[in-house]
Parts: structure tokens; sequence; C-alpha cells
């Protein structure tokens, strides 16, 4: 997944850091995310949602909000309105780097400030929010004891995962006269509100209420037992796949034609997740899959294993070949499966060594109206296949290291 760094000016006239996450293949649609309350552009659930969706064809910018992560200005000067602005200043970024965004993406406070940012984003045409409160003020609990001196002094220290932040009065003041039921019910634009009902920091009713707030088109998904942060990697890859599916209605995600010269022929395997081992397999400009490791592993076993693309290999074109020499026979062949297993087995070798050897197990059902020595013929037929003669006999694989400026103009 090639990943651009690059800074724009937030509300204040600071530069403020992003990403933005680009697809391997195809851009099909772009998406603008904002982070929770004091996080960052970098956290697990928003690197993790944003690899997820670029690996699906779109590209994801997300940014930290001012005075927060690498961007710059003073976090005690922000305010929910100030976070607005920088949503909107991002989208006009983006835009003038020909990515106007389709989609706006925001998680806890941040799915907030998406309701409020979107009638000022011509571009957008879809909201989905996750663990968004309905009132912003519902973030002040998280400082609760730290009011009494914001209020006496304009400003206080307070303590958040962990660190020291300093938060203003005009901050609290803001979240405190924010209503966003206005801004949810002129919404144009098809929201999806995505919440966990075991939530311990936003509440389900929060969703009730902006769901119920809201004008169709308006889809409510759950995230079953996720918590707030969206800290299992899981959690997030099946919040990317929903946002994936449901904007589609709503999106034309229909890819270009492959830009001219492009080469035929190439499978691109990219990390999708550098924590674990789940790897995006894109073969050209169409098709797309998974890779992992079973949990045992070390992996999320969200994909088949190398191995098992090899044995998939294997079963699909026996399948294939059987086929094609039925239909060639005009023989009433019915229905074929192959049930494939790998195992690393020891043989002897010519010189009398125990050497290691891949051994495929097939197991081919034939199913239709053919007499025995058909059925004997196909089974012959199946050792024409092509990826069965190259698994017989030794492969030569030639690689190379290509340079990190070569890589970024592929």
């Amino acid at each position: 997944m090639p990943t651009e760094r690059f800074t724009f000016t937030g509300h204040s006239g600071d530069e403020l850091a992003a990403r933005l996450d680009l697809p391997e293949g195809p851009h099909l649609a772009t998406a603008l995310m904002a982070h929770c309350f004091t996080c960052g552009k970098d956290i697990p659930a928003a690197r993790r949602i944003s690899a997820r969706l670029a690996g699906m064809g779109f590209a994801v910018l997300r940014f930290d909000f001012t005075g927060l992560g690498h961007s710059g200005g003073e976090f005690e000067n922000t305010t929910f309105t100030s976070n607005v602005d920088d949503l909107k200043a991002a989208a006009a970024a983006l835009d003038a780097r020909g990515f106007a965004p389709d989609l706006l993406i925001g998680h806890s406070l941040g799915g907030a400030a998406v309701l409020r940012a979107a009638g000022g984003i011509a571009s957008i045409k879809a909201v989905a929010t996750i663990g968004a409160p309905f009132d912003p003020d519902h973030v002040v609990h998280n400082f609760h004891d730290a009011l009494e001196q914001i209020e006496r002094d304009g400003a206080g220290d307070v303590q958040l995962g962990g660190r020291s932040l300093r938060i203003g009065k005009a901050f609290v003041d803001d979240v405190r006269a924010e209503s966003l039921a206005p801004a949810i019910k002129d919404l144009k634009a098809a929201l999806l509100v995505m919440h966990a009902p075991l939530d311990e920091i936003v509440g389900i009713e929060n969703a009730t209420k902006i769901f119920t707030a809201a004008r169709h088109p308006k889809s409510f998904v759950t995230l079953d037992s996720a918590d707030h942060l969206i800290t299992r990697a899981t959690d997030a890859e099946y919040t990317a796949e929903v946002i994936a599916a449901w904007i589609g209605r709503y999106v034309a995600l229909r890819p270009p034609a492959p830009p001219p010269g492009a080469p035929e022929g190439i499978t691109r395997v990219s990390e999708a997740d550098a924590d674990g081992f789940l790897q995006d397999v894109q073969a050209g400009p169409h098709h797309h899959v998974k890779a992992d490791e079973p949990l045992s592993y070390g992996g999320t076993n969200q994909g088949m294993t190398p191995y098992q693309f090899l044995s998939a290999g294997l079963g699909a074109c026996t399948s294939m070949t059987i086929r094609m020499y039925a239909r060639r026979k005009a023989w009433a062949l019915r229905h074929v499966s192959v049930d494939v297993s790998h195992n690393r087995v020891h043989a002897q070798d010519a010189e009398g060594m125990n050497a290691p050897l891949d051994e495929f197990t097939r197991h081919i059902r034939l199913e239709g109206d053919l007499d025995a020595a058909q059925r004997a013929k196909l089974l012959e037929i199946a050792d024409k296949c092509p990826v069965h003669k190259s698994l017989e006999r030794s492969s030569k694989v030639v690689t190379s290291l290509v340079e990190e400026a070569e890589a970024s103009s592929i």
C-alpha cells in the first residue's frame, strides 16, 4: 500500500500532518477520516481501517487535528468547531490534489465532527460514523475532575490515554453549546451508523439518537463485542469491509480501465497489517483476495495461507483441465470437485540422503453418467494439468530488489 505524506494548512494557519493511503490498483473513491478525541492519525483503528479500504480501491486521508500528533498549533486553543474547520481544510487539500472526498469517516468525537462538516463539503456523498456521540459535550466526562480548574483558570491539564493535555475553556463551552440534531436532519448524504452495544465510553443510545435524527438513506450496523477504540484487528477489518460494501450503493465504484501500457499478468502482494501477516493479493486490476496465517502462527486467519493458495492453484487447474477434456468429448460430466492437502514429507534422493519433499494429495470427485473407462481417462487427464506439471518439475524463481524511487513509479 503506497502512503504519501504531506501537510496542509489548518483552520488557524498551522501546518497539519497527513497521510494519504493509496490503492495498489485502480482508484475507485476517496475517503477522509477523522480520528477520536485526543487520538491521532496513526492509532491502530485508523491505520487498519485505512489500510483495508486502500486494499479495496479507496484513497484514504487521515490527519492529526491541530495540536495533536505531528501537527502544529496548540491543542489548548482548539475547539469542536475548529476540528470541523480542520476537516473542511483537509477536504480542500484533497480536492486540490485531484482527490475530492466522496466519503467521510469519523470515529468517536471525530464522528460528531464529520456529521457537522459534511454539509460544508460539496463532494461528499456518504458519511460513516463509528462509536460517535450524539452530543459532543459527551467528551467532557473524560476530564470531569478538571472542569473546576478549567472554568477558574481558562485552561487545565488533564490526563487522557496516559498523557497530559491542556484543554481550554473555549473547548468546553463550544461542545456544551453544540447541537448536532439540525446538521444530522439536514444531512444531504447517505449515513452509516456503526456502534458496539457494549461500548463503555460512548453508550449505544447515542447511535439510536443519531439514527433517529437522520433522514433516509440511513443504515445501522452493530459492531458486536468491539471496544470503543476498535483495538482488535478483526473488528477494524470488519468495519472497513462493511463501509466498502455499503458505500457501493451511493458511489460508483466501477474500476477505470488500466492505464495505457500497464503490464499484464502481474500478481502484486503487499502487507495489509505490519503487526501481523495479513497480505493484500491483487491480480491485475480486477481481482483482490487476502492471504494470512492462522492465529497459532501469529496471524489473524483472515485469508488462505501461502500453501493453501498453492493447493488452490493445483485444485483449480485440475478441475478446469478435466472439464475442458470432458466438454471436448461431450461426456456427461455434471460436476467436478477436487480436495487438495499439502504435507512436508521426507524421501530418499539419488544419493541416499533424506531430503524434504512437498507432497500434494488430491481427491477428485466426478459426478455424472460416466462409465468406468471414462472415469479412468479423466483421472489420467488430471495429471496433464499445467500446474501439476509445474509442481512436479523444478522451477526457477528470479528475484530482484526494486529501489524505492523506482517502486514509487510502479
